[in-house]
């Protein structure tokens, strides 16, 4: 497996752009292909995820994402907007419109702006092109809070995966709390592109968590051309990849981040104890407070875990900090290292902080992401509305 330059245009066939005029965006992917998704468990979920689940697993041919509000709780209306924006690209396209999945994202209880949709659809769908540089005009559009644009693209056995997503706060996910939308040239049936994708996304954005709050229009959309033959397993092994950059691309660009957060768990008791504890350490309020002030207050940490619902004991616990470079064990099987927190202080003044826990019961392991939790984080979100 290999990095390769393009984003979603990087799989043959695929076009994309898009526009960005102060908060608002479009933009538009065309490629036909299998397609399957996954989405918000939230209950309220936005009109373009009603619209758009109604239309997978099936034959998409195109995706228009709007960035600027999100159209959620916008009732009827808020249905009958997302459907014309289906319209819209299959009048100027001359395609079926249920064959056009469509997104959106920014303020809930705002309706989409389908004057401006409607003034600009065909000057995004004029621009669609196959460059790179159509893949970066389409992730850039999709962007609110969203201080960088976030693409990856990998080549796996022959096959391209690409991949493009938005997202840097409301993110506490139970599916992935974001937009993303994923393209290959690789050849596999729905059900094995749905199987690959879900366990693909519990494996990444899943175990993603910037404020602990799960959005109304998160979805994942996976589009298939079917060109290049490739078996199930390496397909998986290079989607997991792409999602899992995609996913530490959107904790590093946390609301107001200035540190970026990965969790270790080792020796839990299972698969699913690993997970909640390492998504409890990067959910908590305490933990990312006291690495945002560079405090090495690793009972925050242990609290957290013995929280999260995991079996956690005392005795058997060992907990490190490291900068990706050097190590401060402070915990080992229960017992506290003495002389290791002015080795964990210096570690935390760097970006990248990571915490590892051996909890030792077991082989479960499990690995999540976030960031820290800042003063910007609350004046972003303070006054977000205006």
């Amino acid at each position: 497996m290999k990095i390769v330059e393009g984003g979603v245009c990087t799989v043959p066939g695929i076009k994309a752009y898009g526009i960005k005029e102060g908060k608002l965006g479009l933009a538009a992917i065309t490629g036909q292909g299998n397609t399957v998704g996954v989405f918000t468990q939230n209950k309220i979920r936005a009109a373009p995820v009603i619209v758009t689940s109604r239309r997978l697993p099936g034959t998409m041919n195109a995706i228009l994402a709007y960035s600027g509000s999100a159209n959620a709780f916008t009732g009827k209306k808020g249905i009958e907007d997302a459907e014309k924006m289906a319209q819209l690209v299959a009048d100027v396209l001359g395609i079926d419109p249920k064959t056009v999945a469509v997104a959106s994202t920014g303020i809930i209880g705002r309706p989409v702006n389908m004057d401006w949709i409607e003034g600009h659809i065909k000057e995004v769908l004029g621009g669609l092109t196959p460059e790179p540089s159509g893949s970066e005009a389409a992730a850039r559009a999709i962007m609110t809070t969203d201080t960088a644009m976030k693409q990856i693209a990998v080549e796996v056995e022959g096959a391209r995966i690409g991949g493009i997503a938005k997202g840097s706060g409301m993110i506490g996910p139970n599916m992935a709390t974001m937009l993303a939308f994923i393209y290959t040239d690789a050849e596999l049936p729905s059900e094995s592109l749905y199987k690959c994708l879900k366990r693909a996304v519990d494996n990444s954005f899943n175990m993603l968590v910037v404020d602990g709050d799960t959005s109304t229009n998160d979805m994942v959309l996976l589009t298939a051309t079917g060109k290049k033959k490739i078996s199930e397993g390496k397909f998986q092994e290079g989607l997991t990849f792409l999602c899992t950059e995609l996913a530490k691309m959107i904790a590093k660009d946390g609301e107001g981040a200035t540190k970026f957060i990965e969790v270790h768990i080792t020796g839990a008791r299972s698969r699913e104890d690993a997970k909640k504890a390492a998504k409890a350490v990067v959910r908590s309020p305490l933990v990312k407070t006291a690495i945002y002030g560079e405090d090495p207050n690793w009972g925050r940490i242990v609290a957290a875990m013995g929280n999260s619902g995991a079996d956690v004991k005392e005795e058997r616990v060992t907990l490190a900090l490291s900068d990706s470079y050097k190590t401060a064990t402070l915990v080992k099987k229960g017992d506290v290292v003495e002389g290791a927190i002015e080795q964990a202080k210096r570690l935390m003044a760097k970006d990248v902080i990571v915490i590892s826990a051996d909890l030792g019961l077991g082989t479960g392991e499990a690995i999540a992401w976030g960031c820290d939790l800042t003063c910007d984080y609350v004046k972003i979100n303070a006054k977000y509305m205006t």
